[in-house]
């Protein structure tokens, strides 16, 4: 599956791409993401959650990398999602905002049948990544993810795939985003 996503952030690129080369800091906007451990200067360890409480994991490597501009990259060894993409980080026309273009290449566990179910129990790839670059946007631009109150829970309110709540960045979070 090939998902691709653009949002503008009202921040330099640089300082967006700094949030992101952080790569621990990617699983305060990308729900599903329990934990993502760098293991050396190209090489981190993830862990996300997956449908009927599973929890799937994978060794990742930086392919390639323009500091400010780019990060590529793919899993490695026998991931149990392979998975590999890109993430662009373009100053916007305003002078002030940065463009982000995503674009992730993975394999869906379980093929046609794994994509069904998924997709049944509201799990859609597409509008998974809308959502975290929707919330990479609030993070960024003002400290934390904004929830109504009408679902503050997300998915959980539902009964499906409960979602990790994402949480704000402490000050101490958002200066080592913003220096790394």
């Amino acid at each position: 599956m090939e998902l691709t996503a653009t949002t503008t952030i009202r921040k330099p690129a640089r300082d967006v791409y700094a949030f992101w080369r952080h790569l621990e800091n990617l699983p305060t906007f990308m729900c599903h993401l329990d934990e993502v451990r760098v293991t050396g200067e190209r090489t981190s360890h993830w862990t996300a959650s997956a449908p009927f409480d599973r929890t799937v994991g994978w060794d990742a490597e930086i392919t390639d990398e323009v500091p400010g501009e780019l990060i590529g990259w793919r899993s490695t060894g026998d991931a149990d999602v392979p998975n590999a993409g890109r993430v662009r980080f373009a100053p916007a026309p305003d002078g002030v905002s940065t463009e982000v273009y995503v674009l992730l290449v993975y394999d869906i566990p379980g093929g046609p049948l794994g994509k069904a179910v998924a997709r049944y129990f509201g799990e859609e790839p597409h509008q998974q990544l809308d959502d975290d670059l929707r919330r990479l946007k609030q993070v960024l631009e003002t400290g934390e993810v904004m929830r109504s109150d009408g679902a503050p829970w997300g998915k959980r309110a539902r009964r499906e795939f409960p979602q990790r709540p994402a949480r704000p960045l402490s000050a101490e979070e958002l200066a080592k985003g913003a220096g790394a």
